[in-house]
């Protein structure tokens, strides 16, 4: 032996620097170098769920982040973009579909995964075109979500809004590889062979599944972990032009705290000026002649929202399904512009996994469900997907709008709870509306929702992500509806480039 080596220190570096080399079955150092923007590089974050996670990363009773799991996927985020990528941007963003995992006794999605990897979405940039002449690059980046082929859910029906419910080119992770669709999605992208990286987000069941199947069936003989390492760990597989593949496994090492995020600057803030949509506050209550339906709910109140802010452009030109950089400023300080103003039992949103064309490409229709995911974290509510009503077509459907106010307004499975709502915003006051006519005899006027030269089809401003209705149902069943609430937040003010962690 070299006397040289026979030092136990330096045989422990040498051991450390061969173990990260360039050939099949490497692994990589917690100090690994960013992967090589010319290489194939899949990309592996493990997120949490209730069989695989660190204390206090995920609510038990919820199956949702708790304020330090929030931390963790927002640190995570900078360390994946500078440590992993080396600052470069992703190529595509892949995450769990969540209703293809429900979890608890009361079958909660798997929100985890989306929640991990948005932070990291949002700083990377998505160049769009807004004219036929114009381009806007956003800080923003869509996340592949949507049901593949034969993944939804038994008992889940989502909605269709095209000739299928599933999306060719956007679909996410099946939690339990329904059909291969897991094992089909990376071998496509494998088979393909255009460099980039390409990053999934899914609990560690899922990833596990994906990294064996790719290990057995391209034989690359990589030595793959066989056991949850935590949620620090980043896994990626990297192939080079001439064929060399090696597996690297990173740790960001973090350690986040337990309370809920500050942001790196206070979020600018307004009053409720009523401004953009006039303001209503009206009542069948006291009303003669009126009907209320047979099967309304009870004790109920519902405040609907927005999702945080989109493309920038009036008639949705550019568009990727997720939000742009300020609005992770809105979402992230939610918690705590609605404080003292709501205090709902529950939140729902739209399916993320529901998705739409642009006519240049397919999206997973993820933002409402972004928007108030910091919310239900910071507050520890159970968060439920509507994924049979379909969002992505025209707003102003009647057969749409009565499904949802159906849907929350009636049946009684929702009497007696206060819930929070995000919601695509053309839709909101058809729904309204649906709800008002549902009331025979002497109804309350409809909201206008009609296409003008400054409103898009269903009468809300594309400007406006303040506004909040609210609509309550008595112990009778008398309606009372208003625009009086807004989250506080001016708009105008936000960064457009997302809060740095």
């Amino acid at each position: 032996m070299n006397k040289l080596l026979a030092h136990p220190f330096i045989v422990l570096i040498s051991t450390l620097l061969i173990s990260y080399s360039n050939v099949s079955g490497a692994t990589g150092l917690a100090s690994a170098a960013p992967l090589n923007g010319n290489n194939l590089n899949l990309i592996f974050v493990v997120s949490s769920d209730l069989v695989n996670h660190s204390p206090g990363d995920i609510q038990l009773d919820t199956a949702n982040l708790t304020s330090q799991g929030l931390q963790r996927s927002l640190l995570l985020a900078t360390y994946l973009q500078q440590q992993v990528l080396g600052m470069k941007n992703v190529t595509r963003i892949y995450a769990l579909t969540p209703m293809t995992h429900l979890q608890t006794k009361d079958q909660y999605p798997d929100m985890s995964s989306l929640g991990n990897i948005q932070q990291f979405a949002l700083l990377n940039q998505n160049i769009l075109p807004v004219s036929a002449t114009q381009n806007f690059t956003a800080n923003s980046f869509p996340i592949n979500v949507a049901y593949a082929p034969g993944s939804v859910p038994t008992g889940i029906i989502p909605a269709v809004p095209y000739p299928t419910s599933y999306c060719p080119n956007c679909a996410g992770l099946d939690f339990n590889n329904t059909g291969g669709n897991n094992d089909a999605l990376v071998s496509g992208i494998i088979n393909q062979n255009t460099s980039g990286f390409y990053v999934f987000s899914a609990p560690w069941q899922t990833i596990k599944g994906l990294l064996t199947y790719i290990n057995s069936h391209y034989g690359y003989q990589l030595n793959l972990p066989s056991d949850y390492l935590g949620p620090n760990s980043i896994f990626a597989i990297s192939r080079s032009p001439s064929g060399n593949t090696s597996f690297v496994t990173y740790n960001s090492n973090l350690n986040p705290l337990s309370t809920y995020p500050v942001l790196p600057s206070p979020v600018p803030s307004r009053s409720c000026p009523n401004t953009q949509q006039v303001f209503v506050n009206a009542t069948t209550t006291g009303l003669s002649g009126v009907t209320k339906p047979t099967n309304i709910n009870i004790n109920q109140t519902v405040y609907i929202v927005r999702h945080a802010e989109a493309h920038p452009d009036p008639n949705s030109a550019f568009e990727d399904g997720n939000y742009v950089g300020a609005g992770q400023w809105r979402a992230l300080s939610l918690p705590n512009a609605l404080r003292n103003k709501i205090t709902p039992d529950k939140v729902f949103s739209s399916d993320p996994a529901l998705w739409f064309s642009t006519g240049a490409i397919d999206v997973a229709y993820v933002r409402p469900s972004l928007t108030l995911l910091p919310y239900a974290i910071a507050n520890n509510l159970p968060y439920s997907l509507v994924s049979s009503i379909d969002i992505g077509i025209n707003p102003t459907d009647t057969t749409i709008a009565k499904a949802t106010s159906d849907f929350f307004f009636t049946g009684g499975k929702l009497s007696n709870q206060t819930i929070l709502v995000a919601w695509e915003s053309g839709h909101i006051r058809p729904i309204i509306n649906a709800l008002l006519a549902s009331y025979a005899g002497n109804p309350i006027p409809q909201l206008p929702t009609d296409k003008t030269s400054t409103l898009p089809a269903g009468g809300w401003p594309s400007t406006d992500y303040d506004t909040i209705w609210t609509i309550k149902l008595d112990a009778q069943g008398n309606l009372t509806v208003d625009n009086a609430l807004c989250e506080g937040i001016d708009s105008s003010r936000l960064p457009k480039r997302a809060p740095q962690f």
